[in-house]
């Protein structure tokens, strides 16, 4: 037997042109329990510019709410629930609201000490409303129910689509980063590592909608070994296969993150991964990952890559040099990578722990 889940969504959830991380956990997690028969599926896109809306906004989201029936489940994706509690506390007695936290709103990078604040309070406001809380991976959970003091933050990580692996290049020269062209995701920091690089062969692809960064004059030149620095703006199906086909190595230098689902993208396809050790980012890579990087030799942890401080171009730097002039860590890293593949776990995965969750806060047991 089904019972509805009523799920609320930022508006443009599906829009090809600006992909994010959260759209597409939403889409992969709420197709899957679609399909099965615990859940009937009930989504409704709530328009607005989420966290900061208008009072339109406000108000279309207060309509939607006041239209779900006493007792029912609602899901609602954190961006457009956490800052808005007012909204919000009229239903939470006659609602069970439940909200899915992609990325605590103070941890978005750029904001001033008083607008993180701001958001910081919003957001304790909402999630002390909620039924239950669900993040997307078990850093973000702890991390989420410190700030917060909640008592419990359920996680839920997302799954992977398997693909068939990357050939590698002889020279591992193909450097891919897919992100968000936000601040948060350290372009900038990869752009200024590569201008350290200028003595070796290397191409570099930025896949990503946004504002693309300043590119230092040196990365644009033509002249000696300097191959190119492309922005090749937000790609997803074929297209952005095939980006991850073309690549020898996967790139991402974020400052923040809850998980990192381009990382197990780029695991699927067996490319190895050099990132920052934040949030998630270390699930993503595996067990094996959490307790840190990997040097040169091999070390005791198989960590299909290497994980670096946040902030630290110089460090990423030494980390691509390694990479492009050592034909010995280009294999190992690449067997690692492909037996990391072997242990990713699908999006059916990731909905049977979602409707775990779901379960037992409507059970009152979470």
């Amino acid at each position: 037997m089904s019972f509805p889940l009523h799920v609320v969504l930022p508006d443009g959830v599906d829009d090809p042109a600006a992909p994010s991380g959260g759209n597409r956990y939403d889409r992969a997690v709420l197709d899957q329990l679609q399909d099965q028969d615990n859940f009937a599926v009930r989504e409704v896109a709530a328009p607005g510019a989420w966290p900061h809306p208008g009072a339109a906004a406000r108000e279309g989201l207060s309509r939607i709410l006041a239209g779900f029936p006493d007792g029912a489940t609602v899901l609602l994706d954190g961006l457009v629930a956490c800052g808005v509690p007012e909204v919000l506390e009229p239903h939470a007695g006659r609602l069970r609201l439940v909200v899915l936290v992609h990325l605590p709103l103070s941890d978005e990078t750029g904001l001033t000490p008083a607008d993180a604040a701001g958001l910081r309070a919003l957001e304790r406001r909402t999630l002390h409303l909620a039924a239950g809380v669900i993040a997307t991976s078990n850093r973000a959970a702890a991390h989420v129910a410190a700030m917060h003091d909640l008592p419990v933050v359920h996680a839920a990580a997302p799954g992977v689509a398997r693909a068939e692996p990357s050939m590698p290049s002889p020279g591992g020269h193909r450097l891919l980063c897919v992100a968000s062209l936000t601040p948060r995701k350290g372009q900038d920091l990869l752009l200024d590592a590569l201008t350290r690089l200028t003595d070796l062969a290397w191409e570099c692809t930025f896949v990503g909608a946004g504002a693309v960064p300043p590119v230092p004059p040196s990365l644009t030149a033509r002249s000696g070994h300097i191959r190119n620095v492309r922005f090749a703006g937000a790609l997803a199906g074929a297209e952005l296969e095939a980006a991850y086909a073309d690549a020898d190595l996967f790139v991402l230098p974020s400052r923040a993150e809850t998980y990192g689902m381009v990382i197990t993208e780029a695991l699927a396809h067996g490319l190895p991964v050099v990132a920052t050790e934040v949030g998630g980012v270390p699930e993503a890579l595996g067990e094996a990952g959490r307790t840190g990087g990997d040097d040169e030799a091999g070390g005791s942890h198989a960590v299909p890559g290497k994980l670096l401080a946040p902030e630290d171009p110089e460090a990423l730097a030494a980390t691509l040099r390694a990479w492009l002039t050592d034909a010995d860590l280009r294999q190992l890293w690449r067997a690692r990578a492909l037996a990391r593949r072997e242990t990713l776990t699908g999006w059916d995965e990731t909905a049977r722990r979602m409707t775990e969750i779901l379960k037992h806060i409507e059970e009152g047991t979470a």
